[in-house]
């Protein structure tokens, strides 16, 4: 199961009794500020959580599968990278990987919901 942006201001806001609009808008402003931080640069440490770092990705030289002669070369770029906290690692560390392995194949075995 996938957690949701919905998920966590519907639980955030029963847990506190805060009207889920304003959740919204709080976990919102939340996000906006870590991607802008992110887009001028600027790495973002939430202790206890994690680091997201901006990388700068090398220039290589990649193949087009279609056309396996083919060099295609793709430029540097900027990326984003997430480095786990401590406390993360450990808790993520206690799961068995057949559950993450069968979640995995259950999440490729259900078909589309359609729109």
């Amino acid at each position: 199961m996938t957690l949701t942006k919905r998920d966590l201001v519907i639980r955030i806001s029963n847990e506190t009794n805060i009207p889920q609009q304003h959740v919204l808008e709080t976990v919102q402003r939340t996000l906006d500020y870590i991607s802008e931080a992110l887009a001028k640069g600027n790495n973002v440490e939430l202790r206890n959580f994690g680091v997201f770092e901006v990388k700068v990705r090398k220039a290589r030289v990649g193949r087009n599968p279609n056309a396996p002669a083919t060099d295609v070369p793709i430029p540097e770029r900027s990326v984003v990278k997430f480095k786990p906290g401590k406390e993360m690692r450990l808790e993520v560390l206690k799961l068995p990987p057949d559950v993450v392995l069968a979640r995995k194949k259950e999440k490729q075995d259900t078909p589309p919901s359609p729109a």
